[in-house]
């Protein structure tokens, strides 16, 4: 580690209560990132900008550090300015802002192969899943902003602001990647989901993306993908992009006319009951494939229509046909092979994860862009992903029990 890199300076603990510090807590998340070499990867990402006092790769991990304590804006790194002793020189605002006004495409890429290094050495240390399955998780989430800035727009839930899109590991609850996009931008925009995927995938360890290169060979695949999305993500181009990384896909489904005439045509002994978290069936929830039922000659060979219905609770949105039968239904569509459809509707059902990290990124600085500029933006969201990593790595490698899935504010508290 070089010095001139470090987070925190050498220090000593002692219980005679001289010396005390704020946030000392921070010292676990600098250390993790100097440990999976975050730091170094920072400086590296950013040798091509002036240096003056300050190295700006020290400075933007130490934003990441802000971020992780729950800065919501640039000040908020005065949490650390005003420790010398513990963080040592911190760069002023006026620094800060200028730093982000320098970060650009080269610079971006830079930082995202820091992050994929980082995420290497953090796995290796215990921090990757567990399974031999990789899930990652696509999803668009919206954040509000009341000031004018750029690309910021009306959104579809007449809201203004920006309508990002994330992928994320659902095991680790790590941010792999995330495209900023214009607050009108359409959650079912295909290209979106492209690009956003391949990101996410050249963030993975050589071991977990050998083969799912685009056109990659299926024989070097070492460890299975599954791509899981809901409705927004149906789209032929997508699938078949799946296919050719050679990855699983587990993607929600409209239910139109075609599906709606085949739930007609299902004969009530034909569905099974559906499956809760603990494995148990879930009273009032059955589900049925109706892959027969449906032309699905559009769709990559192997695609299967799974379709799954349940007693609306209070306050469900009920579409005419469901008003009619009574039961609310839900559809996906997958080209996984298990002949356990219970099970792969209950993997399918558990994408709302998602919806929990996109929680925990926000609280790590993603819900507010402090910005006009869009690619600074772009750069304080990427800084998000990074704290929001930091603290998943930290805490599989060295936290037990509830601690180890606790929630950012959690781990603060």
């Amino acid at each position: 580690m070089r010095n001139a890199t470090r987070l925190v300076r050498p220090r000593s603990v002692a219980g005679d209560g001289v010396g005390l510090v704020s946030r000392g807590g921070l010292v676990w998340l600098a250390e993790t990132a100097e440990l999976s070499g975050l730091t170094v990867g920072f400086t590296d990402a950013t040798e091509a900008m002036p240096r003056r006092r300050h190295d700006p790769g020290r400075t933007l991990t130490q934003v990441v550090l802000a971020l992780a304590d729950g800065a919501t804006a640039l000040s908020d790194v005065a949490v650390l300015r005003d420790q010398p002793t513990m963080f040592g020189p911190v760069a002023s605002d006026a620094r800060l802002w200028r730093t982000f006004d320098q970060v650009g495409p080269v610079e971006l890429r830079g930082i995202a192969a820091a992050r994929a290094a980082a995420r290497a050495n953090a796995w290796g240390a215990g921090a990757g899943p567990s399974t031999e399955t990789l899930v990652i998780d696509m999803d668009a989430t919206i954040i509000r902003t009341k000031a004018d800035k750029q690309d910021a727009r009306p959104t579809y839930k007449r809201t203004f602001g920006h309508h990002p899109l994330l992928a994320m590991v659902a095991e680790t609850g790590e941010v792999l990647a995330g495209k900023m996009r214009p607050g009108n931008a359409g959650a079912n925009c295909a290209e979106d989901h492209i690009t956003v995927l391949a990101d996410a995938i050249a963030q993975l360890p050589e071991t977990w993306r050998a083969g799912h290169g685009r056109y990659g060979h299926a024989d070097l695949v070492e460890h299975k993908v599954l791509v899981r999305a809901d409705s927004a993500g149906a789209s032929h181009w997508l699938t078949e992009e799946c296919r050719d990384r050679n990855l699983e896909f587990s993607i929600g489904y409209a239910i139109d006319g075609r599906v709606r005439d085949a739930l007609l045509c299902v004969p009530e002994e034909d569905w099974t009951p559906a499956r809760d978290g603990n494995g148990a069936a879930r009273e009032g929830a059955e589900i049925v494939e109706i892959t027969g039922l449906v032309d699905l000659a559009a769709w990559p060979d192997g695609t299967r229509l799974i379709v799954r219905r349940e007693r609306p609770h209070p306050g469900a949105q009920l579409t005419v046909f469901d008003t009619i039968e009574g039961m609310r239904h839900t559809a996906f569509i997958t080209d996984q092979t298990g002949t356990d459809i219970a099970g792969l509707e209950l993997a399918q059902r558990q994408r709302a994860r998602a919806e929990a990290v996109i929680r925990d990124t926000k609280a790590c600085g993603l819900a507010n862009l402090p910005f006009d500029c869009v690619v600074s933006n772009d750069v304080w969201m990427q800084l998000t992903f990074t704290a929001h990593d930091l603290m998943s790595w930290a805490q599989r490698i060295s936290l037990t029990g509830s601690l180890a899935k606790a929630t950012p504010k959690t781990i603060r508290h």
